[in-house]
Protein backbone atom coordinates (compact mmCIF):
# COMPACT_ATOMS: atom_id res chain seq x y z
CA UNK A 1 0.00 0.00 0.00
CA UNK A 2 1.58 3.57 -0.85
CA UNK A 3 1.54 6.27 0.71
CA UNK A 4 -1.62 7.84 -0.93
CA UNK A 5 -3.40 4.93 0.03
CA UNK A 6 -2.76 5.28 3.97
CA UNK A 7 -3.54 8.56 3.64
CA UNK A 8 -7.18 7.79 2.64
CA UNK A 9 -6.96 4.70 4.80
CA UNK A 10 -6.30 6.65 8.16
CA UNK A 11 -8.77 9.43 6.68
CA UNK A 12 -11.45 7.39 6.06
CA UNK A 13 -10.73 5.83 9.83
CA UNK A 14 -10.16 8.70 11.58
CA UNK A 15 -14.04 10.30 10.28
CA UNK A 16 -16.11 6.88 10.33
CA UNK A 17 -14.80 5.15 14.03
CA UNK A 18 -17.39 7.00 16.40
CA UNK A 19 -20.06 5.92 13.95
CA UNK A 20 -18.86 2.43 13.60
CA UNK A 21 -18.28 1.99 17.30
CA UNK A 22 -21.80 3.08 18.01
CA UNK A 23 -22.91 -0.03 16.30
CA UNK A 24 -20.38 -2.16 17.27
CA UNK A 25 -21.39 -1.28 20.60
CA UNK A 26 -25.48 -2.05 19.99
CA UNK A 27 -24.22 -5.24 18.68
CA UNK A 28 -22.19 -6.51 21.58
CA UNK A 29 -24.04 -4.82 24.17
CA UNK A 30 -20.19 -3.85 25.82
CA UNK A 31 -17.43 -1.47 25.21
CA UNK A 32 -14.31 -3.14 25.48
CA UNK A 33 -16.12 -6.03 23.40
CA UNK A 34 -17.09 -3.23 20.44
CA UNK A 35 -13.85 -2.08 20.09
CA UNK A 36 -12.66 -5.76 19.99
CA UNK A 37 -14.99 -6.22 17.45
CA UNK A 38 -14.25 -3.08 15.13
CA UNK A 39 -10.60 -4.00 15.31
CA UNK A 40 -10.80 -7.42 14.08
CA UNK A 41 -13.23 -6.29 11.38
CA UNK A 42 -11.07 -3.47 10.61
CA UNK A 43 -8.06 -6.06 10.41
CA UNK A 44 -9.96 -8.21 7.97
CA UNK A 45 -10.74 -5.17 5.68
CA UNK A 46 -7.59 -3.17 5.25
CA UNK A 47 -6.06 -5.82 3.35
CA UNK A 48 -8.82 -5.73 0.99
CA UNK A 49 -8.40 -1.60 1.07
CA UNK A 50 -7.27 -1.16 -2.56
CA UNK A 51 -10.49 -2.29 -4.10
CA UNK A 52 -13.25 -2.08 -1.62
CA UNK A 53 -12.51 2.26 -1.17
CA UNK A 54 -13.72 2.66 -4.54
CA UNK A 55 -17.31 0.63 -3.94
CA UNK A 56 -18.49 1.20 -0.10
CA UNK A 57 -15.74 1.10 2.56
CA UNK A 58 -18.55 1.37 5.42
CA UNK A 59 -20.67 -1.14 4.09
CA UNK A 60 -17.91 -3.19 3.26
CA UNK A 61 -16.71 -3.13 7.35
CA UNK A 62 -20.21 -2.77 8.35
CA UNK A 63 -20.96 -6.17 6.91
CA UNK A 64 -17.74 -7.80 8.38
CA UNK A 65 -18.59 -6.83 11.72
CA UNK A 66 -21.90 -8.39 11.31
CA UNK A 67 -20.64 -11.70 9.91
CA UNK A 68 -17.82 -11.44 12.87
CA UNK A 69 -20.56 -10.94 15.33
CA UNK A 70 -22.54 -13.87 14.60
CA UNK A 71 -19.11 -15.99 14.24
CA UNK A 72 -18.70 -14.76 17.71
CA UNK A 73 -22.41 -15.65 18.86
CA UNK A 74 -22.07 -19.63 17.62
CA UNK A 75 -18.08 -19.85 19.45
CA UNK A 76 -20.35 -18.54 22.68
CA UNK A 77 -22.94 -21.37 21.94
CA UNK A 78 -20.20 -23.74 22.63
CA UNK A 79 -18.10 -22.18 25.64
CA UNK A 80 -20.02 -19.92 27.95
CA UNK A 81 -18.51 -17.90 30.92
CA UNK A 82 -20.66 -17.01 33.47
CA UNK A 83 -19.89 -13.78 35.59
CA UNK A 84 -20.14 -14.39 39.08
CA UNK A 85 -21.05 -10.82 40.26
CA UNK A 86 -22.79 -9.38 37.38
CA UNK A 87 -23.58 -5.68 37.93
CA UNK A 88 -26.16 -4.18 36.17
CA UNK A 89 -25.84 -0.66 35.85
CA UNK A 90 -28.47 1.73 38.11
CA UNK A 91 -31.07 3.44 36.01
CA UNK A 92 -32.12 6.80 37.14
CA UNK A 93 -34.61 9.60 36.05
CA UNK A 94 -32.66 12.66 34.56
CA UNK A 95 -33.62 15.95 33.54
CA UNK A 96 -31.50 16.27 30.03
CA UNK A 97 -34.45 14.84 28.17
CA UNK A 98 -34.37 11.21 27.24
CA UNK A 99 -31.08 10.11 28.88
CA UNK A 100 -32.72 7.66 30.96
CA UNK A 101 -34.57 6.02 28.62
CA UNK A 102 -32.03 6.02 26.24
CA UNK A 103 -29.34 3.93 29.60
CA UNK A 104 -33.14 2.05 30.04
CA UNK A 105 -33.23 0.94 26.33
CA UNK A 106 -29.44 0.19 26.43
CA UNK A 107 -29.90 -2.02 29.43
CA UNK A 108 -33.07 -3.71 27.97
CA UNK A 109 -31.27 -4.65 24.74
CA UNK A 110 -28.52 -6.60 26.91
CA UNK A 111 -31.06 -8.92 27.87
CA UNK A 112 -32.43 -10.11 24.56
CA UNK A 113 -30.55 -13.25 22.90
CA UNK A 114 -27.68 -11.99 20.43
CA UNK A 115 -29.32 -12.44 16.74
CA UNK A 116 -32.75 -10.65 18.33
CA UNK A 117 -30.46 -7.88 19.68
CA UNK A 118 -29.20 -7.70 16.00
CA UNK A 119 -32.06 -7.96 14.24
CA UNK A 120 -33.20 -4.84 16.17
CA UNK A 121 -30.39 -2.91 15.85
CA UNK A 122 -30.32 -3.37 11.73
CA UNK A 123 -33.88 -2.82 11.72
CA UNK A 124 -34.21 0.00 13.88
CA UNK A 125 -31.02 1.85 14.18
CA UNK A 126 -28.91 0.91 10.74
CA UNK A 127 -33.11 1.39 9.47
CA UNK A 128 -32.16 -1.62 7.16
CA UNK A 129 -35.05 -3.07 5.38
CA UNK A 130 -36.26 -6.73 6.09
CA UNK A 131 -34.37 -8.41 3.03
CA UNK A 132 -30.83 -6.77 3.69
CA UNK A 133 -31.02 -7.42 7.05
CA UNK A 134 -31.91 -10.96 6.16
CA UNK A 135 -29.32 -11.00 3.82
CA UNK A 136 -26.40 -10.27 6.13
CA UNK A 137 -27.20 -12.03 8.87
CA UNK A 138 -27.80 -15.62 6.35
CA UNK A 139 -31.58 -16.13 6.95
CA UNK A 140 -35.31 -15.96 5.53
CA UNK A 141 -36.91 -12.65 5.46
CA UNK A 142 -39.88 -14.63 7.73
CA UNK A 143 -37.21 -15.37 10.25
CA UNK A 144 -35.93 -11.40 10.63
CA UNK A 145 -39.99 -11.09 10.92
CA UNK A 146 -40.43 -13.45 13.52
CA UNK A 147 -37.34 -12.27 15.24
CA UNK A 148 -38.14 -8.67 15.48
CA UNK A 149 -41.43 -9.68 16.34
CA UNK A 150 -40.20 -11.61 19.70
CA UNK A 151 -37.50 -8.60 20.47
CA UNK A 152 -40.09 -6.04 20.45
CA UNK A 153 -42.41 -7.95 22.51
CA UNK A 154 -39.74 -8.73 24.90
CA UNK A 155 -38.50 -4.93 25.02
CA UNK A 156 -42.08 -4.08 25.77
CA UNK A 157 -42.04 -6.61 28.32
CA UNK A 158 -38.81 -5.24 29.69
CA UNK A 159 -39.78 -1.52 29.56
CA UNK A 160 -43.44 -1.14 30.38
CA UNK A 161 -43.31 2.09 31.55
CA UNK A 162 -41.67 3.17 28.14
CA UNK A 163 -43.21 4.70 24.98
CA UNK A 164 -41.29 2.81 22.28
CA UNK A 165 -42.19 6.29 20.09
CA UNK A 166 -40.42 8.10 22.10
CA UNK A 167 -36.96 6.18 22.24
CA UNK A 168 -36.62 6.27 18.31
CA UNK A 169 -36.27 10.05 18.54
Amino acid sequence: MDEDERARLAEFVGSRTPALMRVAYLLTGDRNAAEDLFQSALARTIPKWGTIRHVDPEGYLRVVMYREQISWWRRLRRWRETPLNPADEPVGGDPSGGSDVRLAMRTALRHLPPTQRAVVVLRYYEDLPEARVAELLGCSVGTVRSRTHRAVKRLRDLLPDVDMLEVRR
